[in-house]
């Protein structure tokens, strides 16, 4: 019994001891155990900033239309050719605007005749009021030596005064003659403006990308034909999301390359950087996006554009040098 009693009591002593170890452990735990922190940083340099780019020529792609409707008639370029400023793209049937300017190239000629009849008559009017004024003059010496009668001297009188009158009106007659000349000349001007409005012609030195008349085709005024992009060099337009858009200057390097590889196709230079920040709109397809993002418009001038088509969509890498960023603090996950 008393062995019982004592085996009783030394558990009892075990099973204390351990109760105050646990107690004793789990408070040195909340002791120690204060919620600890890290330091998490962003990477301290930033030297390229990602954009997708589409190229476009610097002057933009512009698209060619006519100013006037009408059948095509012929097609002179190709697409891909290079042309000059003025040079013919196509030719709309022009018959009734030929006949137009033609009709008033003979209109004008008339006009020309008559105004040369108008002053040859002129001329010789003032041949005659010579004479008669001489015939006048001498009359009136007879008339003051009583060797002619008074109506001789005023019919001499009235035929000086007749003839002047008629000069006044045949040049007044000139005058009206050169003054619709003047709008004979205006009216071939509009004839053939009219004409040449059945003619597309480059508006300056450039390629023609594409081009989607034909021949026997009626096309309406305003109407596209195709696309043309100017002479000179191609740009990548990009657009850098709001966060990194102050790292961006004019001037900096920049190159691009296909997208998804890391192969560089050409460098170039930062020739552009919008002053604001706008919607995405180069890639934005998705009409239903309501991301609250803006972007920043760059353009970056390419050194090597035969390495580049126009209209490809490419990564253009701009290289804004070393960043630093103030670290941040941010709580452990446990």
């Amino acid at each position: 019994m008393k062995a019982t009693h004592y085996i009783t009591n030394v558990l009892g002593l075990v099973v204390v001891t351990c109760l105050f170890s646990s107690c004793g452990g789990k408070k040195s735990d909340t002791t120690d155990g204060k919620d600890t922190v890290r330091t998490v940083r962003t990477p301290n340099r930033v030297d390229e900033v990602l954009g997708i780019a589409v190229i476009e020529p610097a002057k933009r792609i512009s698209q060619l239309s006519p100013e006037s409707g009408g059948l095509v008639k012929s097609i002179s370029v190709a697409i891909g050719q290079v042309v000059r400023k003025g040079d013919v793209i196509l030719t709309m049937d022009n018959a009734v605007e030929t006949a137009q300017l033609r009709q008033a190239s003979v209109k004008i000629q008339t006009q020309q005749d008559a105004i040369e009849t108008a002053r040859q008559n002129v001329q010789t009017l003032r041949v005659q009021l010579q004479k008669a004024e001489d015939d006048l003059k001498r009359n009136q010496m007879l008339f003051s030596g009583k060797a002619l009668t008074r109506k001789e001297l005023d019919d001499s009188q009235y035929q000086v005064t007749n003839l002047q009158q008629q000069i006044r009106a045949s040049e007044a007659q000139v005058k009206q003659a050169e003054g619709q000349m003047k709008q004979l000349r205006s009216d071939i001007q509009y004839a053939s403006t009219v004409a040449g409005l059945k003619m597309v012609k480059a508006p300056e030195n450039g390629t023609i990308l594409s081009l989607e008349a034909k021949v026997g085709q009626y096309l309406n005024s305003n109407q596209s034909i195709g696309d043309f992009a100017p002479e000179g060099p191609l740009v990548a337009v990009t657009e850098i999301d709001e966060l990194f858009a102050l790292r961006v200057k004019v001037g900096q390097k920049a190159y691009v390359r296909p997208q998804g590889s890391s192969e560089r196709l050409t460098t170039g230079t930062v020739i552009l950087a919008s002053p604001y920040l706008r919607k995405k709109s180069l890639f934005s397809d998705n009409t239903a996006n309501l991301e609250d993002r803006r972007v920043r418009e760059v353009r970056v001038q390419l050194d090597d554009p035969t390495k580049v088509i126009i209209g490809a969509r490419v990564e253009c890498l701009i290289q804004v040098g070393a960043q630093t960023s103030s670290p941040t603090v941010a709580n452990e996950v446990p």
